[in-house]
């Protein structure tokens, strides 16, 4: 048995990391699935989704930060769309994760959080659950 959960997420900037461990827990639940798996999908090209810290708010600044030195937004591509960095760091970040479901909750350390990482905002996204029995 599996089920599939979509929701919408709305960024208001450019680069943005938005905590979406509510939301996913929302869509397990609702599952009505006690143990099994969650995968959770952005399927967008400019966005991604991370497992960090949700205790010090500066993690998400230094994440934002440091991948703009890394991946900067001016940084020559040979791509004439002006996003070509946010491609990269969707791609650094990733588009899914695999998340272990027990006892109808998601299995997550004392100070994970889920995070969708907006990189060519502001936009409208969507961010994709599915929940699989086993």
């Amino acid at each position: 048995m599996s089920v599939t959960e979509i929701f919408d997420v709305r960024t208001t900037t450019r680069i943005e990391t938005i905590d979406i461990t509510s939301l996913v827990r929302s869509a397990i639940r609702k599952s009505g699935i006690d143990g099994g798996l969650a995968c959770v999908f952005c399927p967008h090209t400019t966005a991604g989704l991370t497992i960090q810290e949700n205790s010090d708010p500066k993690v998400k600044t230094d994440l934002a930060e440091h991948l703009g030195k890394v991946v900067p937004h001016d940084g020559g591509y040979v791509s004439t769309e002006a996003n070509s960095d946010a491609h990269i760091k969707s791609s650094l970040i990733g588009a899914s994760l695999t998340l272990i479901i027990d006892a109808g909750k998601p299995v997550l350390g004392t100070w994970q959080a889920l995070y969708f990482c907006e990189f060519d905002g502001p936009r409208s996204r969507r961010v994709m659950v599915k929940v699989i029995a086993g």
